[in-house]
């Protein structure tokens, strides 16, 4: 998993409260277990019209916002079914961190072990950015993990909130996997005492 340190890009604003994970990556796309190719379909019911054609009233079909790495979305982001998916696609479309009031709990989780910073902030603090991403090619933040902070494009900052854990996780770029081979050692060992002890089984 890649580290997550300090993210400087375009944010992308998406005001909606409640949006779930079909609206994220829509249940015809579920059918790969590949994590890569589903950033195509990410938000594909707001992004499409029924012929497939990109809707050029969506932000993120239009520059800058089409280079976005930075959502800044409303309450409830993620809620409805656990699909991992979900961060799959944003991650594959290019997104690295997710503000919003408040998040779904599995969701929340699911961007963590999958290399995405999601952040909840104060309803005040998103309004706050979701004018700094109104700005067009001058919609540019950046996200420093380590400080805790959001840098605005007029110097703003805004503190946040994260568990010490996954703070630890992100910055030395540790999945699920990637924390258990931190153990691999004591695991061999393990291995070799349980062997010796029990050569049977």
């Amino acid at each position: 998993m890649d580290k997550f340190t300090t993210l400087t890009g375009i944010a992308a604003p998406l005001p909606m409260i409640n949006v779930d994970t079909d609206m994220i990556i829509p249940k015809q796309y579920l059918k790969t277990i590949k994590r890569t190719g589903l950033g195509k379909g990410l938000f594909a019911e707001l992004r499409y019209d029924e012929e497939g054609k990109p809707k050029p009233d969506f932000m993120l079909n239009r520059p800058p916002y089409d280079k976005a790495t930075i959502l800044i979305a409303g309450d409830n982001f993620g809620c409805g079914s656990s699909r991992e998916h979900a961060p799959w696609a944003l991650l594959d479309f290019g997104f690295r961190c997710i503000i919003a009031p408040s998040f779904a709990d599995i969701f929340y989780n699911n961007c963590f072990k999958n290399g995405i910073l999601p952040i909840t902030l104060p309803q005040s603090g998103v309004d706050k950015l979701l004018d700094d991403a109104s700005r067009g090619p001058n919609a540019t933040i950046t996200v420093d993990l380590e400080a805790q902070e959001i840098r605005g494009p007029d110097g703003g900052v805004i503190h946040f909130v994260i568990d010490a854990f996954l703070k630890r996780c992100l910055l030395e770029g540790l999945d699920d996997i990637g924390l258990t081979l931190q153990k691999a050692n004591a695991i061999q060992a393990f291995e070799v005492d349980m062997h010796a002890q029990r050569p049977w089984v």
